[in-house]
């Protein structure tokens, strides 16, 4: 079996997605391979913001435009180096997180993809599909879905 050279995976600075971030990151540096964390975003001016918080209460953090982009790349590269990957590079990309990570798969010629199952399980993710399910069906690479929240 060949050891996968180039890892992708998707934070959305969620906690269940930082384990994903760990997972992925110890793979990364057992394996000597580049990680890439990639974060997908939907620029947006202050009023959206505002009016998503209210609706979206403690998942706002999604939709909150390209800065905190920035911080949660950065939070997950900390927590990725603290667990041994030693090649990571940040990928901010604007657009939906399914196409985003499907795109930078090919954009990188990535061979593993990783992802949290948050969504998975759940009603709204049966009915409208998940990251993990949607990727998990279109990907052409490896998939590891990491059980980040039961």
């Amino acid at each position: 079996m060949t050891a996968y050279r180039t890892i992708v995976v998707g934070t959305d600075g969620s906690d269940s997605s930082y384990v994903a971030v760990e997972r992925a990151a110890a793979l990364a540096g057992d394996e000597g391979a580049t990680l890439y964390i990639a974060c997908a975003y939907f620029p947006t001016d202050d009023r959206d913001v505002a009016a998503a918080a209210d609706v979206l209460k403690e998942e706002a953090y999604q939709v909150r435009g390209s800065a905190p982009t920035s911080e949660i790349l950065r939070v997950a590269r900390d927590k990725a180096v603290a667990v041994g990957a030693v090649n990571v590079v940040e990928k901010a990309v604007v657009g939906e997180p399914v196409e985003s990570l499907l795109n930078l798969l090919k954009e990188v010629d990535a061979d593993l993809l990783v992802v949290g199952n948050r969504g998975l399980n759940t009603l709204a993710g049966r009915l409208l599909g998940s990251v993990p399910s949607d990727v998990a069906r279109k990907s052409r690479t490896d998939v590891l879905i990491v059980h980040t929240v039961r």
